[in-house]
């Protein structure tokens, strides 16, 4: 789904490390690893978290197209060492036979004839979205030169549901950035967020897991990315594919999509206004910064859906396939709550495809063509909109 850029990783959970190739990124882009080391820490932080993270310590390593603190437009290679690695590398790994209801362990077994289930769950595991974090924050860290921000934070944990205006305001949205990222669970409220603790802390002593809904905003995008001339170059089309691609996430809406599948036209669509300096805004955003596949220069705002996570200590009905007896699952170290960590990754995934997106729009090789190239993007204004009004006809000829 991606145009300009192409992005690949390779490792498994437990292996050495995580590999991965960014491509299509201009020479020259700011690029800063500790940036990217503080994304990653990010992904590790915050209630609910397993025993895994208390053993890795994700840092990037760039060893291709960055040197001295910019791209060089060759693909940009990074790396993540597991430190779990050490205590599986020598390891006799007993036969694991009993497929976890919500895992890929029996779907990759019957795709792949796999004979042994960890050769499934080794890859499945969410373990690679740090990768994913490292090679979409460099592209948080490009679309930041470029005037764009992305952040995410929770709107629902489990029973707990903020109640949240739509975001419309920049500066209130980045207040709940700020609140969000010093939450212990993501909450942009801080009236809340002893509420959705207690939620992370009731599933754990019910040996149970609990998902949520998380909003990621991007501000400051130009109008006018993406396309409705084809369906798969719909950015909301290209966005829904990054968020569900994301282990757990199973839903996703542009705004408040299915609030408003439950209204009239009238009470949905946002209207056009014109204010003194010619600019064209709206009131409201219930288009979540999208309209026909295209941003409209409003903040994009999408909302995801995360199951609660597959691995729960309470045991669930499965069958041995070595014997073919019914069975119970046996535990493999999981979070209770991934939610919080899950804000980064969306935000990275985010990161990625817009800045694919905007590269699509600009072209240029190089920073320098693609930052004034920016700067020299039509606006919402009525100066870059001449229209003369005159009436006129089709002509097609049969």
């Amino acid at each position: 789904m991606l145009s300009r850029l192409r992005y690949l990783s390779a490792g498994e959970s437990h292996g050495p490390r995580l590999t991965a190739i960014l491509d299509g990124l201009p020479a020259g882009v700011p690029l800063d690893p500790a940036e990217l080391d503080a994304l990653l820490a990010r992904r590790q932080r915050g209630d609910g978290a397993g025993g895994r993270m208390k053993i890795e310590h994700d840092r990037v390593q760039l060893s291709g197209g960055w040197v001295n603190g910019r791209t060089t437009g060759g693909p940009l290679a990074l790396s993540i060492p597991n430190l779990d690695w050490e205590r599986w590398r020598d390891k006799d790994v007993p036969a694991f036979t009993r497929p976890r209801p919500g895992h890929a362990d029996l779907s990759g077994a019957v795709k792949f004839g796999h004979r042994e289930l960890r050769l499934s769950l080794e890859r499945a595991s969410a373990r690679e979205t740090a990768m994913r974090v490292a090679a979409g924050g460099a592209c948080l860290c490009a679309l930041r030169a470029l005037g764009v921000e992305v952040g995410g934070y929770a709107v629902a944990l489990g029973a707990q549901a903020l109640d949240l205006t739509p975001a419309v305001d920049a500066e209130a949205i980045r207040a709940r950035w700020a609140a969000a990222g010093a939450s212990r669970v993501a909450c942009p409220d801080p009236t809340r967020e002893d509420a959705l603790r207690a939620e992370v802390r009731e599933a754990r002593h019910a040996r149970d897991t609990v998902g949520g809904v998380l909003e990621v905003v991007a501000l400051g995008l130009p109008a006018g990315l993406g396309s409705y001339t084809q369906w798969d170059r719909r950015l909301d089309a290209k966005l829904a594919f990054a968020v569900l691609s994301v282990p757990a996430f199973k839903g996703v809406e542009v705004g408040a999509a299915f609030t408003n599948a439950g209204l009239r036209g009238t009470a949905v669509h946002d209207p056009v206004q014109r204010d003194a300096a010619g600019n064209l805004t709206r009131p409201s955003n219930r288009a979540g910064g999208l309209e026909g596949g295209v941003t409209n220069g409003m903040p994009l705002v999408i909302r995801a859906a995360m199951k609660p996570l597959s691995s729960t200590l309470t045991p669930l009905p499965t069958v041995d396939l070595a014997d073919g007896a019914p069975s119970e699952t046996v535990y493999e170290r999981s979070d209770v709550c991934a939610l919080p960590r899950a804000v980064p990754i969306l935000e990275c995934m985010l990161g990625l495809v817009l800045l694919d997106a905007l590269l699509e729009k600009v072209g240029g090789d190089s920073w320098d063509e693609v930052s004034g190239r920016v700067a020299g993007l039509r606006r919402c204004h009525l100066d870059d909109l001449p229209q003369d009004g005159v009436s006129w006809s089709l002509g097609y000829r049969e």
